[in-house]
């Protein structure tokens, strides 16, 4: 991923208002970031531990949505897998992200979820440059470029959902 800029970031929100956007709070350390090693950016508000964010490239554009983690209790004894990068996390490790939909479908309050890297470094996890808590990455078959690539496509089928405007779609189908 390319360097993003704080402007860009902040104006690529698409499940919020622009407001909300000038005032979330952006990941620390911005410019050390490990960019070329990023499909994606995602961090958690270190201010609101229940709101996250992520910034990726959907159909040649950056979209960025904001994400809420319910406060679900997960068993810290089993095992969870993240639905974008496949990698096992112990306990917490995994936690269902939810996103607003875009347009009106989210003014309505329809959302869309998903199981994901509770720290979102799914890049750094398929690449080997972090480590799962207490649970080893299982061996894969696939080439490292393909596993990144369905990293990609997961998170690009989960921006996908977001992006659906499923009022619109249930107007012209009545």
């Amino acid at each position: 991923m390319e360097p993003l800029s704080e402007n860009e970031i902040r104006a690529s929100f698409v499940n919020c208002s622009k407001g909300e956007a000038r005032r979330l709070n952006l990941p620390r350390g911005l410019a050390e970031l490990p960019w070329e090693n990023l499909d994606f950016l995602g961090w958690r508000d270190q201010g609101a531990p229940d709101r996250a964010y992520l910034v990726a490239r959907h159909g040649g554009e950056l979209v960025g949505v904001t994400l809420r983690v319910p406060t679900v209790r997960r068993s810290l004894t089993k095992s969870n897998v993240c639905s974008l990068c496949i990698t096992t996390h112990a306990g917490t490790g995994v936690a269902l992200l939810a996103a607003r939909r875009a347009g009106a479908a989210g003014r309505e309050g329809n959302t869309v979820g998903t199981y994901i890297c509770a720290d979102l470094a799914c890049s750094l996890y398929v690449r080997g440059l972090k480590k799962s808590t207490l649970v080893t990455r299982p061996d894969e078959s696939l080439p490292l470029e393909e596993q990144i690539a369905r990293t990609v496509g997961n998170l690009d089928a989960f921006l996908g959902k977001v992006l659906t405007d499923t009022s619109a779609a249930a107007a012209v189908s009545a």
